[in-house]
């Protein structure tokens, strides 16, 4: 007992005790795209880009296709692209993800009164793969532990959609995935919401357009968090969700 106290005691502090303020060094967040004159008819961010989320005149990226793959800083000829640690990037509006040179972070996520004061102390989701790599799913698994902890606010994984408030939805959203999230959804008591996690739910990217998907589900329920990624930070998932509940850390 005395030796399990000494290393715990060794370890300190474990878990991040302000998301808000944490730092992940080497974190590959939101992009920042500078003022300077692209060159006369380059389009080499474009072309790097395998999920057509740049767009030019001016210079957008949108945050729902964005990978973070970086693969357009080296081809920008004029360094105008480049890449920061900063992971909130949640928005309340599909719309707010798009960055540019006058527009240099997400629009703020929106508190939510009417979430606040009937979840803002307890909170569950239920987490739907709906054909996704498992990237975002084991980002996802993070959040319970040590390091990020979601229970201290309140919010919980459950096992079943009769227990949840929220679906958090990962994944392209695949044909033989349609069924079973709509059926996950009407399981679930109202009042409930959706929220979209990585690129591939909030916009079907890397595989938008393709005939595996079936995206009408989202077309029926708008969702009410988008947290951009692939896979997004936890901290991600965790700052959005906290501002959406208009939780203090």
């Amino acid at each position: 007992m005395l030796k399990s106290i000494a290393v715990r005691v060794s370890q300190g502090t474990r878990y991040i005790k302000d998301p808000r303020r944490a730092n992940p060094i080497g974190f590959r967040g939101k992009p920042v795209i500078g003022a300077g004159d692209c060159g006369t008819g380059c389009v080499a961010c474009v072309a790097a880009c395998p999920t057509e989320a740049i767009t030019l005149n001016p210079v957008q990226i949108d945050l729902g296709r964005c990978v973070l793959c970086g693969d357009c800083e080296p081809a920008c000829p004029s360094a105008k692209l480049t890449f920061t640690s900063d992971f909130q990037l949640a928005s309340t509006e599909r719309g707010g993800l798009m960055i540019s040179a006058s527009r240099s972070a997400p629009d703020p996520v929106k508190v939510s009164e009417a979430l606040r004061k009937r979840l803002g102390r307890s909170l569950k989701l239920r987490s739907v793969s709906a054909g996704g790599c498992n990237g975002c799913e084991l980002e996802l698994n993070a959040l319970t532990n040590v390091n990020f902890d979601i229970g201290r606010y309140g919010i919980d994984i459950v096992a079943s959609p009769r227990h949840a408030d929220g679906l958090v939805l990962t994944g392209p959203i695949t044909r033989n995935m349609a069924e079973a999230l709509q059926l996950c959804w009407d399981a679930m008591p109202e009042p409930k919401l959706v929220i979209a996690v990585g690129a591939c739910a909030i916009s079907g990217s890397p595989f938008e357009g393709s005939s595996a998907i079936d995206r009408s589900f989202l077309e029926r329920f708008k969702p009410t968090l988008y947290v951009p990624g692939c896979p997004p930070h936890p901290l991600t998932f965790v700052c959005g969700i906290l501002d959406l509940l208009g939780i203090a850390s």
